[in-house]
């Protein structure tokens, strides 16, 4: 049974859903790693994650994208606290995540469960589908062996895999899509509140990736759950979300709903990471494809001010004196930008 949650000490964070209790609330993680090179000479200091805040509502969807190395993937693991981040808050179910250790951490996870971006390699090899998707129960101490076996039965069906034919082969004997529906049913077996999805259908085939995707919002819509789906690819993510958070750099640049976002951007680095990728529209006229200038800044030496400036056709002097803070601009919309896109942006000449 799921604990009531204790009273929120802290405030929403920027971005909050409207319409939806706040179930996940993040505020201000930072996660660094030092560098070592031989000799045990330090290297610097890798500013993975900087002063992230993010929620996420109950039964809500928030996509969190951009380049690979922006930070999305540590962000996630922070908030599962592996590692826990050098600094910051993680609110989930009324408890800070920080704060908590060994059993109440273990505890806290088990409505806090992870999907991986490779499903082969997520899944031991040696075991039988029945094991992988068994072992969270076994290691919670949840049921006798038969309420083990029927609540696998019951989240294989769930994931579209009868356990008839699936429940007693290896991984190796799956295809990429049926092995991250295994994934996707160990994460479902202790009847998690919260699932992160890190770039979780990235390694598979188109088709596959849309009945994953179909599959996502199939079980939120009957159970209730709630996502945090990490992705490089802006199109994928959005026929899932309900609202997108951009990531560039350790820092979030933009939080909209995806309508907002996908209609409208307001960051140079959002319009560029839309308009880079390829149109779904079979009947939209084709336009060239626009890139990003140069190569991303290191994060272990990152810009002053706007870490996007030295890649923004419209940086001024500001951005390199003053790092821009996230400020709405309109319901729901905030952006990070001292000079954000007002309009239609494919007026705007970001060439």
């Amino acid at each position: 049974m799921r604990r009531a949650p204790k009273a929120r000490m802290e405030p929403v964070p920027p971005g909050s859903p409207m319409g939806f209790e706040p179930l996940l609330e993040a505020h201000d993680l930072v996660q660094q790693f030092e560098v070592r090179l031989q000799g045990g000479i330090s290297g610097g200091v890798v500013q993975a994650v900087s002063n992230v805040s993010l929620s996420i509502g109950r039964g809500e969807t928030v996509a969190l994208v951009g380049e690979s190395g922006s930070g999305k993937s540590t962000f996630a693991r922070s908030i599962i606290q592996s590692p826990p981040p050098k600094s910051g808050q993680v609110w989930f179910l009324g408890e800070d995540l920080t704060q908590l250790r060994r059993r109440g951490l273990m505890n806290a996870r088990r409505q806090l469960q992870m999907v991986f971006q490779d499903p082969f390699a997520s899944l031991n090899p040696e075991w039988r589908v029945r094991q992988i998707v068994e072992e969270p129960l076994v290691g919670y101490g949840v049921g006798t062996r038969a309420d083990r076996r029927k609540r696998v039965d019951e989240v294989l069906n769930l994931v579209g895999l009868n356990p008839q034919t699936f429940a007693r082969r290896r991984p190796s004997q799956l295809s990429g899509g049926q092995c991250q529906r295994v994934a996707i049913a160990r994460a479902l077996t202790l009847d998690p509140a919260l699932i992160i999805c890190d770039e979780a259908v990235s390694a598979l085939d188109v088709i596959v990736q849309a009945q994953i995707l179909n599959l996502f919002e199939k079980l939120r819509a009957e159970l209730g759950l709630s996502y945090l789906f990490v992705s490089h690819d802006l199109a994928l993510v959005r026929q899932v979300s309900d609202r997108v958070a951009v990531m560039h750099l350790g820092e979030i640049v933009e939080v909209a709903s995806a309508e907002d976002l996908y209609r409208a951007p307001a960051h140079p680095y959002t319009l560029a990471l839309l308009e880079s990728s390829p149109s779904t529209d079979p009947a939209a006229p084709r336009r060239p494809v626009v890139t990003i200038k140069g190569d991303p800044p290191s994060p272990l030496n990152p810009p002053s001010g706007c870490r996007f400036r030295t890649r923004c056709p419209m940086a001024q002097d500001k951005c390199a004196e003053e790092r821009p803070r996230l400020t709405a601009i309109s319901a729901g919309h905030q952006v990070a930008c001292h000079f954000p896109i007002h309009g239609d942006p494919k007026e705007r000449d970001l060439g």
